[in-house]
């Protein structure tokens, strides 16, 4: 079998699509698992994904989206995911398994989405599709055995469907080595000139401070679109209140010139947001920052650090490519990029889906966005 095309650190989902199908069933939660959500979801078989925690249930339900949690098993093990669930005049509902199903192995997921179509139809929710993205690594055979099981391949959502994954586990002096020599230096450059990372306190102050950042580079750079102040606030609260959210600043010249929010859940860590300044004189200041991050990270366990979005590995060296400067930067800390498969639909109700296809989603989108200004996903 051939291997996964990419992958930073190993990944289980690159193997063992020949297993017999284990059957299973699907449920909504109950109170006691949705009181103790992220115990459970960072025990998934692949330990779960921040954009599955409770935290982001919070910054989602009501914010355009209904959220449901859905708990996967099969005699073996179960599975933990948030469904964000939109409702459409004519169309009927749409399911979104947000990084999900998490699968003790890729051969499980047709089973998995037979449980959960089963249980729309039993409860008569009117599902006319299942939209999922599965941390499974990209290859011609995964994305094979997912049209095998009936899934049509959809526009990724997320954007670390591609990204760049450091293992953290060792001892910090064997991570600090395992980086390029360019970040090496970057960091060992800025200690040596007097460059001092702060870890701050989450509120509004915080909050401000790093927005401010985003925009400086968003208007820079215009890699990637931004939500507005209320949606990362809110998402920002909902991840420190849980003491899985954490600040880091550099300054220069008494102001905020680096910034970045780090989030620790279960033995992963994610840097999710961060900004800059242009035209800033310390050499190696970001490079600092993420040091930083991934030492404190591996403090709080984690074991794995994911700098969250680059090109596809088969463009990161496109200078074309709008995420290209950011991918120059994360891949300078591992040299490899991850591609995951991305997104793709259980077509439920096929007429339905085809409207949702020709013009459907688009109309739906614009109108959220005229609504609230905000993104539909």
């Amino acid at each position: 079998m051939p291997a996964p095309r990419h992958g930073a650190c190993s990944h289980k989902y690159a193997t063992d699509w020949t297993r017999p199908l284990r059957e299973f069933t699907a449920r909504f939660a109950t109170a006691e698992e949705i009181e103790n959500w992220d115990k459970h979801v960072t025990a998934n078989p692949n330990g779960g994904n921040m954009l599955q925690s409770a935290a982001y249930a919070t910054v989602k339900d009501g914010n355009g989206w209904k959220v449901r949690w859905l708990v996967l098993e099969n005699g073996q093990y179960a599975s933990y995911n948030l469904i964000l669930e939109k409702k459409f005049p004519v169309l009927g509902r749409l399911w979104y398994l947000i990084k999900g199903p998490d699968a003790a192995s890729p051969d499980d997921i047709r089973p998995m989405l037979s449980a959960c179509a089963e249980l729309a139809r039993s409860q008569k929710m009117n599902v006319f599709t299942i939209k999922i993205e599965p941390d499974i690594v990209d290859s011609a055979e995964a994305a094979a055995q997912l049209s095998a099981a009936g899934l049509v391949k959809a526009p990724n959502i997320q954007s670390n469907d591609s990204t760049a994954l450091l293992d953290i586990a060792a001892p910090e002096n064997e991570v600090l080595r395992s980086i390029s020599s360019r970040a090496r230096n970057a960091v060992r450059r800025a200690e040596r000139e007097g460059c001092e990372v702060r870890q701050e306190e989450a509120g509004v102050g915080s909050y401000r401070k790093l927005y401010a950042l985003m925009e400086n580079t968003v208007n820079a750079k215009g890699a990637m679109p931004l939500r507005s102040f209320d949606y990362y606030s809110s998402f920002w609260d909902g991840f420190c209140s849980r003491g899985q959210g954490h600040f880091f600043f550099v300054y220069e010249d008494g102001k905020p010139s680096v910034g970045a929010f780090v989030i620790n859940y279960g033995s992963k860590a994610t840097y999710k947001d961060g900004g800059s300044t242009q035209d800033r004189k310390q050499y190696g200041d970001s490079h600092l920052v993420q040091w930083a991050a991934i030492r404190r990270m591996q403090e709080l366990g984690c074991v794995a650090y994911d700098f969250c979005g680059t090109p596809t590995a088969a463009r990161i060296k496109d200078k074309t490519h709008p995420l290209y400067g950011m991918g120059l930067f994360k891949t300078s800390f591992t040299k490899t990029v991850t591609d995951f498969v991305g997104c793709y639909d259980l077509v439920l109700g096929p007429v339905r889906h085809r409207l949702w296809l020709n013009g459907g989603e688009r109309i739906f989108r614009r109108l959220e966005t005229m609504r609230t200004g905000g993104q539909f996903y």
